[in-house]
């Protein structure tokens, strides 16, 4: 489904998604494509009770045989020079989205983006934040409108403890990404979220 294509994949710091980059990185390779990493700042640095920032980027680099673009500059030539066939970015957490849809290139994983638009290239986002239905909401739906950017699709994944938190199926990324590539939303958008029935 994605023979030869090159993915962007980047990744925030939503630290409880973790345990599903690994299999995201399976899926979109025995797909066919050929995936490299970018992170923010915050995953290089932090370290929480899923593991530090060290340990995930060895994790990320054995699965995906790249070396983890971890600086803005190392990520800008995904525009001119090596650019992607789409850029994911899953999970992106609430923090990134909001710079994303108000043009905030002031990390590795939104310049990758910011230089995959400007080759008129899809940008693929996961979401996976507590306050997509809050202020955030208003991010969300300009990033609906924008030209080249889609979706994994997502729905409330505890819609009674966090009515406001939105998360994307991740199981869905080839998919999404086969779509994406085609200039495609994949459909449905909204999803009633596995872990929110």
């Amino acid at each position: 489904m994605l023979e030869n294509k090159r993915i962007g994949l980047g990744i925030t710091a939503s630290h409880c998604t973790y345990e599903e980059l690994l299999p995201m990185i399976t899926k979109l390779q025995d797909a066919g494509a050929t995936v490299v990493p970018i992170i923010t700042h915050s995953v290089l640095t932090a370290a929480t009770r899923f593991g530090t920032g060290e340990e995930w980027i060895e994790k990320i680099e054995r699965a995906t045989g790249e070396k983890v673009i971890s600086s803005i500059a190392g990520a800008e030539p995904f525009g001119p020079s090596t650019p992607v066939d789409c850029m994911i970015i899953a999970p992106l957490t609430g923090n990134s989205m909001s710079r994303f849809a108000n043009a905030a290139t002031d990390s590795p994983v939104l310049m990758a983006a910011k230089a995959t638009l400007r080759n008129h290239s899809p940008v693929l986002l996961g979401i996976s934040t507590n306050d997509a239905l809050g202020l955030n909401a208003a991010n969300l739906v300009k990033l609906l409108n924008m030209k080249n950017v889609f979706f994994i699709p997502f729905g409330q994944d505890d819609p009674f403890k966090k009515p406001n938190s939105l998360i994307s199926d991740f199981s869905l990324i080839v998919e999404a990404a086969a779509a994406a590539i085609d200039k495609r939303q994949l459909q449905p958008l909204l999803i009633v979220h596995s872990s929110g029935k």
